[in-house]
């Protein structure tokens, strides 16, 4: 029996709906909408789609956007300067620098030069340190993200043994501090891992977010098992997939994540959110 199919798209568009009934509400109070400022350095042909698709959704939910396109050369003080003003600006909530960067741009600087309470893609070390001992404020979109879907599914990760395959500092190690914050077994995979096989294959809930399409075989997972696929890869016919082998898994798992149509609708609704939650912050 194929497994359910978990889907992100339809949970995203409730989740937004839920925010445009906030953000109205905000007004209503006398409060004003809250104000996302985005910035894209370069022409990367995908980071421009995701700008454009954070842009409308702020749009749908009555949210204030800013976009801030700059040249593929521009320089790190310049960016930092940039960065300094939205800071400074009192209407603005959340900061959102869309990686990657050029080569030129240090971007964990970039990083941490935004204000921890406008850093609403949560990337900030103080927002993932807060999420390491379990004093949570802006959390990162993804991990957030799968989190929602997991509890919108009536997945309960407590007891459960979770494999988060792949360890960057935007998903694999925040999944990870997500998950055992629910108090599951965590493993973490990376490049190193010996028996890659055998670490998927004993797990109750598979996150893979390593960027390779097809990468984890379907016959690695464990029957019954929950699949997270946060890869989404452009092959050379045009079509997506994701990191893990999808038709092979769907016939083993009980439930999947399909790409697209999974993970990727939650980060940008996840985003929104913080975005709500640092206006929030703002106004207290």
């Amino acid at each position: 029996m194929s497994a359910q199919l978990i889907n992100g798209k339809e949970i995203s568009q409730q989740r937004l709906e839920m925010l445009k009934q906030k953000t109205a509400a905000r007004q209503s109070a006398g409060l004003r909408a809250p104000c996302l400022a985005v910035v894209l350095v370069g022409d990367d042909p995908a980071s421009a789609v995701y700008v454009r698709n954070k842009k409308t959704a702020c749009e749908k939910v009555g949210f204030r956007s800013l976009s801030y396109e700059l040249p593929a050369d521009t320089s790190q003080d310049t960016l930092l300067k940039l960065v300094d003003d939205l800071n400074a600006d009192a209407g603005v909530d959340g900061i959102l620098v869309q990686l990657p960067l050029p080569a030129q741009i240090n971007s964990q600087a970039v990083l941490e030069r935004i204000l921890p309470h406008k850093d609403v893609d949560g990337f900030h070390p103080y927002n993932v340190g807060r999420l390491a001992v379990k004093m949570p404020l802006l959390r990162p979109c993804t991990p957030k993200g799968v989190m929602t879907l997991l509890e919108t599914y009536n997945i309960d990760p407590k007891g459960k043994k979770a494999v988060v395959v792949g360890a960057s500092n935007i998903v694999g190690r925040p999944q990870a501090l997500e998950l055992l914050l629910a108090r599951a077994t965590v493993t973490v995979c990376h490049s190193a891992t010996q028996n890659l096989a055998e670490e998927v294959g004993a797990a109750d809930i598979v996150v893979v977010g390593v960027g390779i399409p097809n990468f984890v075989k379907g016959e690695w997972i464990k029957p019954g098992a929950v699949v997270i696929d946060v890869g989404i890869n452009r092959l050379e016919d045009g079509k997506l997939c994701g990191d893990v082998e999808f038709n092979a898994a769907k016939e083993r798992a009980s439930m999947i994540t399909p790409v697209p149509g999974g993970v990727g609708p939650m980060t940008i609704a996840t985003l929104l959110e913080n975005t709500l939650q640092a206006a929030e912050l703002h106004n207290a």
